[in-house]
């Protein structure tokens, strides 16, 4: 990209917010040259709109390298979608001077329960996280009426979906791509409405795209996959060099073989004594061969340690405290129950708080009405403890009455319906 192209494609009023200055932006070119050397912050604004805009890692190999092939990877992304899908929703009807009503039916309540025919909620929604932690993004389809309340929902696979590039921050429109089929749902330029609920991590230097917690783990998933085949690549051959041929120089031509010689005995020892299937058998030599045993140092033996290194990097980066994952070495946490306690509280609580506003938002605007979907967290055993000290200390408060008591335990008044 040369420098006056990347210069036409900032925008103005963006320099402007960056500078404070409302008059002419001073220094625009250099400021434009520096963005161009390296400033991936702001690459994201040098696209034209209508343009579509890529995902800079590939989504196919974040989920080979890690949730197909890395059981520590895999069983982090199980158990915080597990945990996030298991916590319901309640629903909140916000009215005028922001009085509050819980909803018991409705029919979102409904459509969150069978988003559409061939998933129910929870594996709606185990999918949906599942998606965000392996690519840092999710795609919630909405079905339905045009401009009306939806019918079913479904999710769109990541690796699938382009976003076109709109004027300013707002997407153009989101592209959806499978074989030779492509599908286009537009944005509203004005109100940023669309029948995509796009759902993404934070990513410092992207506009348009989540960052995946796989991309800040890969270095440490690469490292724990290749202790893995070193570990099966041992144990195909003893766990260990067996040992060694020496040709005795008084039973060959100076001690040397034949090229035919070496490629014969070579061969021999392939296809009769390699594999867990020949472990233990005898070695049958010929004149001139002596066997000689050996075996590595515990140094060279010491990849299991570096292996649990990598495997609580990986088990760091979704937030999944290592005790869960039976990963030994430096415990934080004393026992289990701390331990799942920081796994709800750090991880599993804030992911669903974050996709219950980004829903809340969405729906709202679809049904015409404002709505409130709030986690019920009460009937997670992992939170009980916590729960039960928040109770214990408002019960204790006599200077709140009932009423704002039930309020800061999560409750309506008394005969709220």
């Amino acid at each position: 990209m040369s420098f006056q192209q990347t210069q036409n494609r900032i925008p103005m009023r963006f320099l402007r917010a960056l500078t404070g200055k409302r008059g002419k932006v001073q220094g625009r070119k250099d400021f434009a040259a520096e963005l161009a050397q390296g400033q991936g912050a702001m690459r994201s604004y040098m696209v034209m709109p209508g343009q579509p805009v890529w995902m800079t890692r590939n989504y196919f190999k974040f989920s080979e390298e890690a949730y197909v092939r890395n059981v520590i990877a895999y069983r982090a992304i199980e158990m915080v979608a597990v945990a996030a899908a298991s916590v319901p929703f309640d629903l909140i009807s916000v009215g005028g001077r922001g009085a509050r009503r819980e909803l018991k039916a409705h029919p979102l309540l409904d459509l969150l329960q069978k988003p559409n025919p061939a998933a129910c909620g929870t594996d709606f929604f185990q999918a949906l996280y599942k998606y965000r932690l392996i690519s840092g993004n999710a795609f919630v389809q909405a079905a339905g009426p045009s401009g009306g309340a939806p019918s079913e929902l479904y999710l769109l696979r990541p690796d699938r979906v382009v976003i076109i590039a709109g004027k300013g921050m707002m997407p153009g429109a989101y592209r959806y791509t499978v074989g030779d089929v492509v599908k286009d749902f537009p944005v509203d330029g004005m109100k940023g409405t669309s029948s995509i609920l796009h759902l993404k991590s934070f990513h410092p230097v992207n506009d348009w795209y989540g960052l995946s917690p796989v991309a800040a783990a890969a270095y440490s998933i690469d490292q724990h996959n290749q202790a893995g085949a070193w570990n099966q690549a041992l144990l195909q051959n003893g766990a260990r060099p067996s040992g060694a041929l020496v040709v005795r120089p008084e039973g060959t031509a100076g001690g040397v073989l034949s090229e035919d010689q070496y490629s014969r005995v070579k061969q021999q020892i392939d296809e009769q004594f390699m594999g867990p299937a020949n472990a233990g058998r005898p070695l049958l030599l010929e004149g001139g061969l002596d066997w000689k045993e050996m075996s590595l140092s515990p140094q060279d033996m010491d990849f299991v340690q570096a292996k649990h290194a990598s495997a609580r990097d990986i088990a760091q980066a979704f937030g999944v405290p290592p005790q869960l994952l039976g990963i030994p070495g430096d415990n934080t946490y004393s026992n289990l129950q701390e331990a799942r306690l920081a796994l709800w509280e750090q991880t599993v609580v804030p992911l669903v708080t974050a996709t219950a506003d980004a829903l809340s938002g969405w729906f709202s605007g679809k049904y015409g009405e404002k709505l409130m979907l709030v986690p019920n967290t009460d009937q997670v055993s992992a939170l009980a403890l916590r729960n039960q000290a928040v109770w214990d200390r408002v019960e204790k408060a006599s200077f709140l009455t009932d009423d704002e008591k039930r309020a800061a335990v999560g409750y309506g008044p008394r005969g709220m319906t």
